[in-house]
């Protein structure tokens, strides 16, 4: 039997994780220490609330201290008023590390620096004042103008857009009553509960600070270290191992406020809400394979993808959905809704779909814009409220402190991008002043409130002025999680299950993958352990994939997983739209080929509102069987089969053999069959399929003018071909 650790405790992770490397001391240490350091030893000093023991050193040169020294006796929590109350602004411990952490990088953004942006509008579908007196939600006559920023999380400015990674969907909404920054992402939890580990999380993943990589990926040593000590992180990574972490547009990618925030109606009544963003064109997601040729091929694809489509007039569009419910209903969940790590099933809480926001233009400017546009939380409109959500509540700190140092001082709310535009007052109607680049003129010699100076100044408004909903607040003023915070595997093990077959293979050959990758044995085990807690399934294949004889250790849950029903809307295959609007076809033409299939395919694709793109061998392009000469849209080097989303060879019986003689055309069917997209081509061309090592199935479609190109699409419709995965190639 193996051995076994000592139980994890959910409300201490880190300190959990200082037992575990007691059991895998190379995960901590080289087996070359010194005997200084092989003299020490950790001794339980103090006990948790739980009262399990601290493990803390003899050696005070050890001892985690603030900037200024101080010995630090939490690193895991941030002080709060009782362990679900809101955060305490005197927590200096909490400020300090955070807005150290704010300011490492300028003036690119720490986090979400690779990004793309665009402005559009949003529109309610009727009045919501039933919950919520949020002006923006109340006219469906009124377009609100927005500005909204995509993003990966990881990687620097100057990296890809498709590595496996979460991506940034902030929203700022141009309100009559101010600003609102709905500041979310593309997967609705996150990995840790309390701000103050947001800094140890992005340490952990950006590059390894001696070697200086690698860039925008967390297969390495340092983050799955991370990982493995932090068990509240386990539902994200199933979340981030998924296809969720490689969209294929940002056009076909969900959003999420992350956090429970509150609604309040001109009553005072507050309640419960989760944000969503739905995409009209629904969800799609690149495979592994897909995105690593594309990072090498274009790594602006997303971008490029954003701006073409908004150039084109088919402008992206996503439903605002809300999950709205009371104290009560909350109270009820098995989880904690304060708890960033959990979400709500929608069969429990369904969604409110509320309105609709329309992209229709492109920046002028992407310095000026999508660069120094700055989203907030803090930035709420009366009608929305925060919670005491932990990790909320350090975002309102941090955001703001980041933007002091990126943007250049106190006034980047005066830069055009991100000034109220949709309110009478405009920016700076108070009496603030001076500061770095300011660039307003504020006249007279008031500066000060309460005065008699000025005949007509700016002054409190108590009907349309925000104010708070009046909380109670008790609780002792503690370091501490709560332990509704606890259970980590449940919503884990609910999403994996509620997965399709494919993309549970897909889940699989990522934690594969990215496992493979990290140096230390110790670190795999340990991250096996909380896969078996997990799903049996996804724990054996994964250790399948790897090739792992040796049995990890087991690693005892702070709370027993539970099974939870599956829920399908947590699918992307499951709830996947049979529909051509939005994708792009990829046609490979040659000398001789059939113009008139080539048309058919284009008024269907047009019909179908998809895009057609024309691929020929030279950018010049080629002649039809009529002598015709047709232009392509890309020469064959310049546009792989990765680009699109099912592709076509149309070509005469010499074009075809002349295709099967470059190596570029026959690893462009390949690579389309391989990543299991539909695949039509012409008699002609079944030469080039056969040279690339092809075998028919239900995706491989033959055509020809007037007789079978409908087959084409109602095959491209539904997709990719599943079915054909299993046999060309395995997880790992």
């Amino acid at each position: 039997m193996p051995a076994k650790t000592p139980p994890i405790n959910p409300l201490r992770p880190a300190i959990a994780g200082l037992a575990l490397l007691l059991a895998f001391p190379s995960a901590g240490m080289t087996q070359n220490s010194s005997e200084k350091e092989k003299g020490k030893t950790s001794v339980p000093s103090t006990t948790t609330p739980s009262g399990e023991p601290h493990q803390t050193t003899k050696d005070s040169e050890k001892t985690i201290t603030t900037n200024h020294g101080v010995p630090i006796s939490d690193d895991q929590n941030s002080l709060k008023a009782g362990v679900r109350g809101p955060t305490l602004l005197e927590d200096f411990i909490l400020r300090e590390k955070i807005s150290h952490f704010d300011h490492e990088r300028i003036p690119e953004r720490v986090v979400h620096a690779r990004g793309t942006g665009a402005h559009g509008y949003f529109q309610a579908y009727k009045s919501q004042s039933d919950i919520t007196k949020a002006a923006f939600l109340q006219d469906p006559e009124v377009k609100t103008e927005v500005f909204v920023r995509f993003s990966t999380v990881a990687g620097g400015a100057g990296s890809g857009d498709t590595p496996r990674d979460v991506r940034g969907f902030a929203v700022k909404f141009y309100t009559t009553d101010g600003n609102y920054d709905l500041v979310g992402n593309n997967i609705p939890v996150f990995f840790i509960q309390d701000a103050m580990k947001f800094p140890d999380l992005v340490h952990a993943v950006k590059m390894e600070p001696d070697r200086g990589f690698p860039q925008a990926a967390s297969a390495h040593d340092t983050f799955w270290d991370f990982a493995s000590l932090t068990p509240e992180i386990n539902h994200m990574l199933m979340w981030v191992m998924s296809d969720r972490a490689i969209p294929r547009s940002y056009r076909m990618m969900e959003g999420f406020g992350v956090h429970t925030f509150r609604l309040v109606d001109a009553k005072g009544t507050s309640r419960f809400v989760k944000f969503h963003w739905r995409p009209k064109l629904g969800t799609q997601s690149l495979l592994w394979d897909e995105a690593v040729k594309i990072y090498g091929a274009d790594p602006d694809f997303h971008r490029r993808d954003l701006w073409d489509a908004i150039s084109s007039g088919n402008f992206p569009e996503w439903e605002l959905g809300l999950q709205v419910f009371d104290e009560e209903t909350a109270a009820k969940l098995p989880f904690d809704v304060l708890d960033a790590t959990k979400l709500i099933p929608e069969e429990l809480v369904p969604l409110r779909m509320v309105g609709r926001l329309v992209l229709n233009r492109n920046v002028d400017n992407f310095f000026a814009e999508t660069e120094q546009v700055a989203f907030l939380p803090t930035n709420i409109v009366p009608g929305i409220e925060f919670t005491n959500d932990p990790l909320l509540q350090g975002r309102l700190f941090s955001y703001q402190d980041t933007q002091l140092t990126r943007l250049g001082g106190p006034n980047f709310h005066q830069i055009p991008v991100n000034a109220p535009k949709g309110c009478p007052m405009g920016f700076g109607n108070n009496n603030q002043r001076d500061g770095l680049h300011q660039m307003a003129v504020p006249k007279g010699r008031v500066a000060y409130e309460p005065q008699s100076l000025d005949k007509n100044p700016p002054r409190e408004n108590p009907v349309a002025g925000f104010a708070s909903v009046p909380e109670v607040m008790d609780g002792a003023k503690e370091r501490k999680r709560s332990e509704t915070f606890a259970d980590h595997y449940s919503q884990a093990r609910q999403f994996f299950q509620s997965m399709t077959e494919p993309e549970q293979r897909h889940i699989i050959s990522a934690f594969a993958f990215e496992l493979s990758k990290v140096e230390t044995k110790a670190i795999r085990l340990r991250m096996m352990g909380h896969l078996a807690n997990i799903d049996s399934k996804l724990h054996d294949g994964v250790a399948e994939a790897l090739g792992m004889k040796e049995k990890e250790p087991a690693v005892e849950p702070g709370v027993p997983a539970r099974d939870l029903p599956p829920s399908p809307p947590l699918s992307l295959l499951a709830k996947a739209p049979k529909t051509m609007e939005g994708r792009k076809i990829g046609v490979l033409v040659t000398d001789g080929f059939d113009g008139a299939l080539l048309k058919e395919l284009r008024d269907t694709a047009r019909a179908e509102k998809a895009g057609l793109m024309v691929i020929a061998p030279k950018v010049g392009g080629v002649t039809d069987a009529d002598g015709k000469t047709v232009e392509a849209d890309l020469s064959l080097s310049a546009a792989p089969s990765i680009f699109f989303d099912s592709v076509a060879v149309l070509s005469s019986k010499a074009g075809a053999e002349d295709l099967a003689g470059q190596a570029a055309a026959v690893d462009w069917v390949r690579d389309a069959f391989g990543h299991l997209k539909v695949l039509g081509h012409t008699e002609e061309a079944q030469s080039v399929l056969e040279k690339a090592g092809i075998r028919a199935d239900d995706g491989v479609v033959k055509i020809a003018a007037g007789k079978t190109a409908s087959a084409y699409f109602t095959a491209a419709r539904a997709g990719r071909i599943w079915a054909r995965e299993p046999a060309l190639r395995r997880p790992g």
